[in-house]
């Protein structure tokens, strides 16, 4: 068995293999490969006379992030120890890959590891997904040290610890190979979104630890198969959210946070349609829809410890949203 594979996912994604692929090769170590989710473009042909050295694993139709990445692993299966999944927008530092697989060979408790991701336009400034380690608010809610809700904090090496997390972010994290398949990996009814946060839940939730090390830096362009700040991805947000929520919370929890949830998340619905934008207000709607009717085929997550002891929650925070909008709480520091 070899020690890593870097695997990008890919669908239409040519221009961004171009910009960045040349990082991954000049500074990575280990195998890469490249999963493609039925692209139109010229990705496929592009790799070919590129990069032939990349392999590459072609599936048959768009399965989103999350389907593209069972999908593709699955045949993968028993031939690597760790995967590394990155992001097509994502540039890497030197010996980047080295030092995360080198982290998590010397930290066997630990089945999932993020780096520190900051923006790649703005390289001083950390990057939306991931930022210096995130973390879930006790109405699981995401939040980061370096983005709290849409506030981003400037890199000034505060964050270059290596800590305990919630979640290691699916722009570039490293998961343990054996761990992710025996959980099935990412829930590919989520096709994109919130899937890697319910993922390491449930690796937390089976006696696993997810950990951040800030020694290692990537930069994330970000948004670049669908805009953050698009009525699509609030709606999976939402849908996956609740899902996610509903599978790891037992029934009395979630009826609690599922009161709080929807009381703000309607109320921004109605904030929307005052504000003329009812796209965003019809996808909150819908993904409330749709969860609902999706709710009696979820399954509750079940874990199997075999001795080992559930990891909590390193977030301490109640509503991340209250404090960031009503108390003005807006860098990881003043929470």
């Amino acid at each position: 068995m070899k020690s890593c594979a870097i695997v990008i996912l890919n669908y239409n994604g040519e221009e961004m293999l171009k910009t960045f692929l040349p990082s991954v090769c000049a500074y990575s170590t280990y195998d890469v490969w490249v999963i493609d989710n039925a692209s139109a473009d010229g990705s496929i042909n592009f790799l070919k006379e590129n990069y032939p050295q990349i392999q590459q694993i072609k599936l048959t139709e768009n399965f989103g992030y999350a389907g593209g990445y069972n999908e593709g692993l699955a045949q993968l299966k028993g031939q690597y120890g760790y995967y590394i999944l990155l992001n097509s927008d994502v540039e890497v530092s030197s010996d980047w890959d080295i030092n995360l697989i080198a982290w998590m060979v010397s930290h066997p408790a630990y089945a999932a590891l993020q780096p520190k991701i900051l923006s790649w336009t703005a390289k001083d400034t950390f990057d939306y997904a991931g930022a210096g380690g995130g973390f879930l608010d006790a109405y699981g809610y995401p939040y980061c040290r370096g983005r709290i809700w849409d506030t981003i904090e400037k890199d000034n090496g505060v964050y270059n610890d290596v800590i305990d997390v919630d979640w290691a972010s699916g722009a570039c994290m490293v998961v343990n190979a054996t761990v992710f398949h025996q959980l099935s990996g990412f829930d590919s009814g989520f096709f994109a979104h919130m899937e890697e946060i319910d993922l390491c839940w449930r690796m937390r939730t089976s006696g696993w630890k997810i950990s951040y090390n800030g020694s290692v830096e990537v930069y994330h362009l970000g948004g670049a198969t669908l805009d953050r700040a698009s009525p699509k991805k609030m709606y999976l947000n939402i849908r996956n959210s609740l899902s996610m929520i509903f599978k790891n919370e037992n029934s009395s929890r979630f009826f609690r946070i599922f009161v709080v949830k929807s009381l703000l998340e309607h109320l921004a619905a109605l904030s929307f349609v005052i504000q003329g934008k009812k796209e965003f207000s019809r996808a909150v709607l819908d993904a409330y829809r749709d969860f609902k009717l999706k709710k009696n085929s979820i399954e509750k997550f079940l874990p199997e410890l075999n001795g080992r002891e559930e990891v909590k929650r390193q977030g301490n925070v109640g509503l991340v949203f209250w404090h960031w909008k009503v108390l003005g709480k807006k860098s990881y520091g003043q929470l």
